[in-house]
This record gives C-alpha cells, sequence and structure tokens, in this order.
C-alpha cells in the first residue's frame, strides 16, 4: 500500500498562484486541469464533468478514514461488488450516485491534527498516467485547505489501494464553534485528472455536531 502526504511547498505555491475562477467560467471550457480549479474560491454547485468523461472507469470501492495519532477508525465505508451494482434495475439509478458523500463527525474530529484515509480503486483496461486529485474543503464561502496528491501510474485492470495523509490546518475557537452549530455548511470538492485534464469530480458535505 502507497502511503502519500498532500503536495509540500510546490503544491502549496502553485495553489497560491493559481488565477481567480468562477464555477460559470470553467462550465464553459472544453478541458480543465489543475490550475483551473485551484482558482476556484468557492464550492461549486454542480459537478464539473459528466460521469461518462471517466473514460479510465476509475472506481472507488472502499474508503476509509483514521485519526494517525491514536489508530481509532472515524468512518469506512465499501461498495458492493460491481456484480452487484449491473444487476440493480438501471432505470432507478442516479447518474450522480456515488459522486456524493455525508459525513457525520463528533466535534473532536476539529481538533485532529493528522488523518489517513485509505482508498481502494479499480481502474479499467487502459494505464494510467499522472493520476492526481485536489480537494478543496470550504466552510460557507470560505476556504479552509487545499489538499494536492498524486496517486502515481496504474497498471490497466488493476486493484489499488492508497493511503493519503491529511494534515488539518489549526482552526480558531470562534471557527470551530460556527462549524460545529451549522451542520453540512462545510464542504468540499474532490477532482480526480489523468494528465492533467479533469475526468471525475466528487462533492462531500460535513456534520460536527456529533449526530444526523
Amino acid at each position: 500500500m502507497k502511503v502519500k502526504k498532500s503536495g509540500g511547498a510546490g503544491a502549496a505555491a502553485a495553489a497560491a498562484a493559481a488565477v481567480v475562477r468562477t464555477e460559470e467560467e470553467l462550465g464553459r471550457k472544453a478541458l480543465i486541469g489543475p490550475d483551473d480549479v485551484l482558482g476556484l474560491q468557492r464550492v461549486t454547485s454542480d459537478y464539473l464533468c459528466t460521469p461518462e468523461e471517466n473514460v479510465y472507469k476509475i472506481d472507488f470501492t472502499r474508503f476509509k478514514i483514521r485519526d494517525m495519532e491514536s489508530g481509532t477508525v472515524l468512518f469506512e465505508i465499501t461498495k458492493p461488488a460491481a456484480s452487484e451494482r449491473e444487476h440493480s434495475d438501471k432505470k432507478d439509478i442516479d447518474p450522480n450516485a456515488g459522486r456524493f458523500v455525508r459525513y457525520q463527525f463528533t466535534p473532536a474530529f476539529l481538533r485532529l491534527r493528522q488523518v489517513g484515509a485509505t482508498v481502494e480503486f479499480t481502474v479499467g483496461d487502459k494505464p494510467i498516467n499522472n493520476f492526481r486529485m485536489i480537494e478543496r474543503h470550504y466552510f460557507r464561502d470560505q476556504l479552509l485547505k487545499s489538499f494536492d496528491f498524486e496517486f502515481g501510474f496504474c497498471i490497466p485492470s488493476s486493484k489499488n489501494t492508497c493511503e493519503h495523509i491529511y494534515e488539518f490546518p489549526q482552526l480558531s475557537e470562534d471557527l470551530i464553534r460556527e462549524m460545529i452549530l451549522h451542520p453540512y455548511e462545510t464542504q468540499s470538492d474532490s477532482f480526480y485528472f489523468v494528465d492533467n485534464k479533469l475526468v471525475m469530480h466528487n462533492k462531500a458535505d460535513y456534520s460536527y455536531s456529533g449526530g444526523p
């Protein structure tokens, strides 16, 4: 299993130098690259690519979040096997199913310094070069943190496991209080690129109130 930390000084410099972009601008572009999403100043209201643009058939099958200090598993989900999904009634399938996750954590999550996110994924019959994820987290219209991870090369028809290490920023007590009091107003966009072309876009929102 590969263990990777978010991009260091180089990634931070790229994010700082990015030209400010709007979702409307990017919606008119034929090709969206990493610099485009690094220029976004708020969470997107819609997806910036369609499921059909995932021509590499990248399929995330398992996801686990753990506190790096204690090793405690905070969240874990496994998708049904592909064979089970294929047998479901296609008329009832939401085209965006699987692209959105709602997380429910306790207030203590906001005080964690380092979290490991293990992802397991399969790829189709094409090799994947320069597989990269940029994940941007917002509270309302405030950017909290931008993470940048490289997955590396994936051989065709392979199953892969990678753990990304998230270094969380230190939040003020006032901001923590607001994030706890306003569940699901903390949101994120996860953008996936192959050879600097956007091929997948997932979204999530978060509650830190300890309940549904």
